[in-house]
């Protein structure tokens, strides 16, 4: 029972240089900023929507190594929830919406990474 510490720390160690494997490198990635929508619903309350705000001068990003809008559906309750195929075209508008709330309440929240770093000065 005396190695414990000492085996913990290799395993820190190991897992810190997999971890650094899996990073990207400087050159290769462009810092994100995000927006979200949210709203919540009550028990038996009809579909909702929310409109993400569209930074201007910003693309979303996609998931590093895909063509995948990189995007976060965060939600509690019994409801389905998705980016709306409809009313979001990922250049202008993005939209996520929800079926109606099935349990006591329903909290949702739809985020969209973004990259502005083509923007003008």
């Amino acid at each position: 029972m005396k190695h414990w510490p000492f085996l913990l720390l290799i395993f820190i160690g190991l897992w810190g240089h997999l971890e650094a494997a899996h990073a990207q490198g400087m050159h290769d990635s462009h810092a994100t900023t995000e927006q979200s929508c949210s709203f919540g619903m009550a028990k038996g309350e009809a579909a909702q929507s929310c409109h993400v705000p569209f930074p201007t001068g910003c693309l979303v990003t996609h998931i590093p190594g895909t063509d995948m809008p990189w995007t976060t559906i965060s939600k509690g309750g019994k409801t389905l929830c998705r980016f709306d195929g409809t009313t979001t075209d990922w250049k202008t508008k993005i939209t996520g919406s929800c079926s109606r709330c099935k349990s006591d309440h329903c909290s949702v929240q739809f985020i969209v990474r973004f990259d502005c770093s083509h923007q003008s000065p």
